[in-house]
C-alpha cells in the first residue's frame, strides 16, 4: 500500500514538473515570437523613414534648393548640379 501511495505522489509530482516546464517553454517561444515581430515593425519603419528622408532631400535639391545637411558636426549644402547652370 506505502509503495503505491509513494509511486502515485511521485507521479504526479513528474506531472507537475513535466506541465510547469512545458508552460515555461510555450512562454518562451511566445515571447520569442513576439519580440521578432516587434523588430520587424522597428526595422520597418526604420526603412521607411530613410525612404522618406531621401525623397525629401532630394526632391529639395531638385527644385534647386540648397539643402544643409549635417552629419556629426560638419555640415554641408547639397543642390542639384542642373541648377548651377
Amino acid at each position: 500500500m506505502k509503495k503505491i501511495q509513494r509511486n502515485t505522489i511521485v507521479i504526479i509530482a513528474l506531472a507537475v514538473l513535466l506541465a510547469v516546464a512545458g508552460g515555461y517553454i510555450i512562454v518562451e517561444k511566445y515571447n520569442k515570437m513576439k519580440q521578432e515581430k516587434n523588430l520587424g515593425i522597428f526595422q520597418q519603419g526604420a526603412q521607411y523613414g530613410y525612404e522618406q528622408a531621401v525623397i525629401q532631400i532630394t526632391g529639395m535639391a531638385v527644385s534647386c534648393e540648397q539643402v544643409p545637411l549635417r552629419i556629426e558636426n560638419q555640415t554641408i549644402n547639397m543642390i542639384a548640379v542642373d541648377c548651377l547652370k
